[in-house]
């Protein structure tokens, strides 16, 4: 490194914790005004990268920020899977199972055709894999939904359970893929992908059960003879989601399998006070993710613009709106739900952070090639048309879905009755939107 990229790297810690102690005096205000923590670092990022301003200079394939953004990413899944549990939703395991189960697949189906179509010559291992990239929905994203207390609670409650576990389920189809790829490109030399997948994933899962497992109950044994204290549980929470990931990259493991496969494990094992505990993991993770915000700002996003074609247009398009929606579509039709409500749901499946660090491991795993750039080019402009559009339709179109929804008869789909919505990865001030009423029952989760 030379002292010219010493002093940029150098520079960076201090214009993000700058920016993070801005943007907190304001959040609650930038987010009535429909402005969102990925829209503010991602904006921020453009102006001082190298597209902009040119004050600092980001490399979407360093290493320091592929490590920065497989942490955060491992932080997000280990307390997601940790409280978003289908055996949670009290018998209303239906719908949200759907939309993971049928509509996810029947995406990354339809993401691959389309990606095919639009560009055959990777053929259709490289096709399934911008599929793959661009179908985790963002929790954190659709927040401002979530958080809206005119949307029904049950619809609130679907959309987060769907971003909150889709995530997890695509990581390893993605880590597959790029195996497959890298053994295309010669890059795994006589190692086979099957092989190298099959071991990567079985150790996951191992690494998931012991660290997860052992550590949730021995934690929860602990605190029981009163060993513990309220700090060092969420301290033990974030190390236990730290060592899922570590542990199993350090074997030649997938970390993110693990680290969502643990917290799953762990949500299994713990009360919910423990798993309450992991509001501290989520807190370090959401600050994390604006690091990575504002490096995919600054590295990406100038370089995605500049080099967009109409298929990159049509590819973003199309994945944000009918490969999405469709899906969505054929999951919940035939169950009594409205359209209103279909296209609802369908609509706000905003793509995010899982997107973006994806398409920087695939930078790293491939190498620097017409590969990657196809890659970074579509998931980013994928990512920046969803920010801005889901982020300025979000408010609007809660507040005209809550008139509707309002005037549905009790028995509708709809207004069933479930138990109160907990948001995960929400923004810094975290307060409900919404005035109207709503028949459901919004109160906070007793522990």
């Amino acid at each position: 490194m030379s002292e010219h990229d010493e002093t940029i790297f150098s520079a960076i810690p201090l214009v993000l914790v700058g920016a993070v102690f801005a943007y907190s005096f304001v959040a609650a205000r930038l987010d009535r005004a429909q402005i969102s923590a990925p829209m503010v670092f991602v904006a921020f990022g453009v102006l001082i990268g190298a597209n902009g301003l040119g004050l600092i200079k980001v490399d979407p394939g360093a290493h320091w920020l592929l490590t920065i953004a497989e942490l955060t990413l491992a932080l997000l899944l280990f307390s997601d899977a940790s409280h978003l549990r289908l055996r949670d939703v009290e018998g209303d395991s239906g719908p949200p199972s759907r939309l993971l189960f049928i509509g996810l697949p029947l995406t990354l189906l339809a993401g691959t055709v389309l990606a095919y179509w639009l560009f055959p010559d990777g053929g259709w291992v490289v096709a399934a894999l911008i599929a793959a990239l661009l179908a985790p929905t963002d929790a954190a994203l659709g927040a401002a939904v979530v958080n809206d207390t005119r949307v029904p609670a049950r619809v609130r409650r679907i959309l987060n359970l769907e971003s909150g576990l889709n995530d997890g389920l695509a990581t390893p189809v993605v880590m597959v893929l790029i195996t497959v790829v890298a053994s295309d490109e010669g890059l795994l030399g006589d190692r086979s992908w099957v092989v190298e997948a099959a071991k990567a994933l079985a150790i996951a899962v191992v690494v998931a059960v012991v660290v997860g497992g052992v550590g949730g109950w021995l934690l929860r044994w602990c605190r029981a003879r009163g060993w513990t204290s309220p700090l060092s549980e969420q301290v033990a929470v974030l190390t236990m989601a730290l060592l899922c990931y570590l542990v199993a990259v350090e074997i030649d493991g997938n970390g993110f399998v693990a680290a969502f496969a643990g917290g799953m494990v762990f949500g299994f094992v713990s009360p919910a006070p423990l798993r309450a505990r992991s509001e501290f993991t989520e807190t370090v993770g959401l600050l994390s993710s604006y690091a990575v915000w504002m490096a995919f700002g600054a590295a990406m996003v100038g370089t995605a613009l500049e080099h967009a074609t109409w298929r990159t247009v049509v590819m973003a398009v199309g994945a944000l709106t009918v490969v999405r929606m469709v899906p969505v579509a054929i999951a919940m039709i035939g169950r009594q739900w409205r359209w209103p409500t279909i296209l609802f749901v369908g609509w706000f499946g905003p793509r995010g952070l899982a997107t973006v660090i994806f398409a920087m491991i695939a930078v790293q795993e491939l190498e620097a090639n017409a590969v990657t750039d196809q890659l970074v080019e579509v998931a980013s402009l994928t990512v920046v048309l969803s920010i801005l559009a889901h982020g300025l339709t979000a408010s609007p179109l809660a507040a005209r879905y809550g008139r509707w929804a309002a005037t549905l008869p009790d028995d509708a789909p709809e207004r069933v009755a479930v138990t109160a919505v907990s948001t995960r990865r929400v923004v810094l001030h975290a307060e409900p939107r919404g005035t109207e009423p709503n028949s459901l029952d919004d109160r906070p989760e007793q522990p």
